[in-house]
């Protein structure tokens, strides 16, 4: 999708015509190979085996293993599910400790089958779970430990792992950002006792709605297998209680055919990455996360971190809002953290990194909808609204002073 025709002669949110003519979106779907894709509905159609474990959803939950060097991978109906089907599976009881910085599906899946998100903060420079405040927060109603590799950038799994074994603990992981990523050279996915990855359509590869739950635990697979089919082990036959956690036929032809184009996908993540590094690169007090070159990562997301001063000048919400009003739909990756939304802000206490990166970060989007023309007019939108600063926060503010009025 190309920059409006004219380019920037002012901003759009003091006046001048959106750059763009259709709204840029963070996580907008990649699309495989078409053709591929409706050829294995089609199939699906003919042979009327929708759901209960086809052969799309067997040759899915392969490719997945396959790719991540595990035993076992189980594939759901999302990654939300899967974390609540990992939980169960392993029992856990009380609190599970997990960072505030992070989708709130980490801290709902927990809360909905009655366990307690009990929430610490994350490193400043890693953006993942401190394994300190872990250790701090850990009490006799603690069961388990929750890590989540953001941005595809993994934990500190050695740490979490240490800790978890000393105390007794479960460790999982939400690995929905991490496909294809890597920690150490060894590949996400066979960490702690299981790990979860999401294809939602926002993902690098997507089932359209999806996730799977990996491990390489024999006995933990054999129960979630039980569980993700209303806990039956044969026809009629029910041992336990479970629930309807199944991938269908559909969403799995999807999953296979994104992950057919996964290198593809990857590799326009990071030429768009290394364009936002060029473009925003005389840009004072903004910096692109990065990714450690050793480790496989799928670039997925390219986010941005102001730095206090530029903040200072220019709020973070202030930049969002120029963003938008040019078609620009950059997202506030995550505002304001999970202890400070409900039903969880009434016992929230302070967690000041979270906080403090949760008016500092901006994810800009990527993706194969986008490419370097694209990015440099972003990158010279920004540049526009730092320069204009004043005028930009007081368009805002007016905004804002209206929007009260009509309230």
């Amino acid at each position: 999708m190309s920059p409006a025709a004219g380019g920037l002669d002012a901003l759009a949110i003091l006046g001048g015509t959106p750059a763009f003519t259709e709204p840029l979106h963070v996580g907008r779907p990649n699309i495989g190979d078409r053709a591929v894709l409706l050829r294995r509905i089609e199939d699906v159609l003919d042979r009327r085996w929708l759901t209960n474990g086809g052969r799309f959803v067997e040759e899915f939950e392969q490719r997945i293993a396959e790719m991540h060097g595990v035993r076992h991978c189980l594939a759901v109906t999302n990654a939300t599910v899967g974390l609540q089907l990992a939980a169960h599976a392993l029992g856990l009881t009380g609190d599970v400790i997990m960072p505030s910085f992070t989708f709130v599906a980490t801290a709902h899946s927990m809360a909905w089958i009655g366990l307690r998100p009990v929430f610490v903060d994350v490193g400043p420079d890693t953006h993942t779970i401190d394994p300190a405040r872990v250790e701090a927060a850990i009490t006799a109603e603690t069961s388990a430990i929750l890590g989540v590799h953001l941005w595809g950038r993994a934990c500190e799994v050695e740490a979490l792992k240490a800790t978890a074994d000393n105390r007794g603990l479960a460790l999982l992981f939400d690995a929905a950002h991490a496909l294809g990523c890597s920690h150490r050279g060894r590949w996400v996915g066979g960490f702690g006792d299981a790990e979860v990855m999401s294809f939602h359509a926002t993902k690098v590869a997507n089932a359209a709605e999806g996730g799977a739950v990996l491990t390489d635990d024999d006995e933990l697979a054999a129960r979630m297998r039980v569980i993700r089919n209303f806990g039956f082990v044969a026809l009629d036959e029910v041992v336990s209680l479970g629930t309807n956690a199944k991938m269908n036929e559909l969403c799995a032809a999807m999953g296979l055919t994104s992950l057919e184009s996964f290198d593809e996908f990857v590799a326009a993540n990071q030429r768009n990455h290394e364009a936002y590094a060029s473009g925003l690169s005389d840009l004072d007090g903004v910096e692109l996360v990065s990714f450690d070159p050793a480790e496989a990562n799928n670039f997925h997301y390219a986010v941005v971190e102001l730095s206090p001063a530029f903040v200072e000048r220019l709020p973070r919400d202030d930049l969002v809002a120029a963003l938008h009003a040019e078609n620009v739909l950059a997202r506030r990756y995550f505002t304001p953290g999970c202890h400070r939304v409900e039903p969880y802000a009434t016992s929230a206490t302070a967690l000041p990194v979270t906080e403090d990166l949760s008016e500092r970060l901006v994810a800009l989007p990527t993706g194969t909808a986008v490419g370097p023309a694209e990015i440099d007019a972003i990158a010279a939108i920004a540049r526009r609204a730092v320069d204009e600063a004043p005028a930009v926060r007081e368009r805002v503010q007016d905004v804002i002073a209206r929007t009260a009025v009509q309230r």
